[in-house]
């Protein structure tokens, strides 16, 4: 089903239309291989190899999230400020993600002002703060992450204590299965 609302046989005449091209697709449709967002984009007209299709992904910072269904999607970080991938998954699913990750790499959380800081294990930053940026979470400003620290900001101007404990029990109530 072409998604395009050009007209048949259009195709975008810059990288930059056929980035924004792939991004629509990814965020209308569930899309599980790079394969398949060819043909989608071939069904618009847009013909690309798998290479710049590789490439165009990378730029986009598209992941493979686990969609509605459960199986590995591709979804785009949100426009406009949103931190949240636009995949199609669930709230329910990205929350029950982060507390997993929270289980399985929380090592401490320690806060100042509106500052939280998350340690992991060395390597695991990355994972972790993925995972709260994909989590909607209202009172995170935004995060930060190193090798093995993750910085979050809270918006409220004294929050930092509050956010540390929420992903202390994250953590805890990951491990103990509640």
């Amino acid at each position: 089903m072409s998604t395009n609302p050009a007209a048949p046989g259009a195709s975008p005449a810059t990288k930059t239309a056929r980035q924004a091209r792939i991004t629509a697709i990814l965020t209308g449709e569930s899309v599980r291989s790079q394969a398949e967002l060819a043909a989608l984009l071939a069904d618009d007209g847009v013909q690309v190899t798998q290479a710049t299709l590789s490439r165009d992904l990378v730029e986009l910072g598209a992941v493979r999230v686990r969609g509605k269904e459960g199986v590995l999607v591709y979804a785009v970080p949100g426009e406009g400020g949103e931190r949240a991938a636009k995949s199609g998954v669930s709230q329910e699913i990205l929350d029950a993600r982060l507390a997993r990750l929270c289980g399985e790499l929380l090592v401490t959380a320690e806060a100042s002002a509106n500052i939280a800081v998350l340690r992991t294990p060395p390597g695991a930053a990355n994972f972790l703060a993925l995972a709260i940026d994909h989590s909607v979470m209202p009172s995170i400003l935004g995060t930060i992450a190193g090798d093995d620290t993750v910085l979050l900001v809270a918006r409220d101007p004294l929050g930092g204590p509050g956010l540390a404990a929420r992903f202390l029990q994250l953590a805890e109530e990951a491990g103990t299965g509640q």
